[in-house]
Order: C-alpha cells, then structure tokens, then sequence
C-alpha cells in the first residue's frame, strides 16, 4: 500500500522508558509507505516544535505511564497555541483505563489506540483522518 505522501512524527510522551510500541507501531506505518520521524523521549514542546519543522500530516506519541493526561492536554493546548491543531491529526496509543480514552478525545487527540491495535489499523484511520485535514 502507498502512504498517500502521509508523515507522521512518533515521540515517546515525557520521560518513560517503554520503547517498544512506538518502534513497532513507526515500523509498521513505514511498511505502509508513511514517512515516519521517530524522536524517542519528547515532552510536548519538543514534539510540536519537530512537528512544524517537519512539516507533519500526523502526531503520534505513545505512551504507558500515568502522565499522559496531563502531557496529552500540554501538546494539544500548545498545537492549538501555534495553530496546528485543525492541520495535523493527533493520535496517542498506550495502555489506558477505559474511562480515559473518552477523556484523551475530550482533549483533543483525534484518535486513541489500545493494545493489540494493528498497523493496518492505525494507518488506515490518519490516512481517513488527514484527508478532510489537508483541505
């Protein structure tokens, strides 16, 4: 499958030492021809301002430890702040209490994934996601 010319910068959110989702979720989406720019270890500063530089379609970040709330409000509030919110798709994948995955989306992310939520998945939701955003 064709990327559709999507790019996509994965961080890791703050300062948690998992890895391995977010590698395999930036190789996964490689396979389906997206660009990925993968960052490691990010706080939402960082992650907007390689955002803009790079000039995204998508932002993800992963994330497992409590934090992700309150960083996940950081990135979107500073998205908005430097008016990219209605042009980039933010999506966060982790594992969360069920009750936070409406929380995340109340926030802003326009998508949330779970464990066990495949490439095709994912790639298949920013690609219907950044569409209606590139207009």
């Amino acid at each position: 499958m064709q990327g559709d010319s999507m790019k996509i910068v994965i961080a890791i959110l703050g300062l948690e030492t998992h890895w391995k989702g977010a590698v395999t979720v930036a190789q996964m989406l490689r396979e389906f021809g997206v660009e990925v720019v993968y960052i490691g270890n990010a706080f939402p500063e960082k992650i907007i301002e390689v955002a803009i530089r790079e000039d995204v379609s998508v932002v993800g970040v992963s994330s497992l430890s409590g934090g992700y709330l309150a960083l996940g409000n950081d990135l979107i509030y500073l998205a908005r702040k430097k008016n990219i919110k209605d042009k980039v798709v933010f999506i966060i994948g982790g594992v969360f209490p069920p009750n936070d995955y409406n929380e995340l989306m109340s926030l802003g992310f326009d998508g949330v994934f779970g464990p066990g939520a495949t490439g095709e998945e994912i790639y298949n939701f920013i690609r219907k996601a950044v569409t209606p955003k590139k207009v």
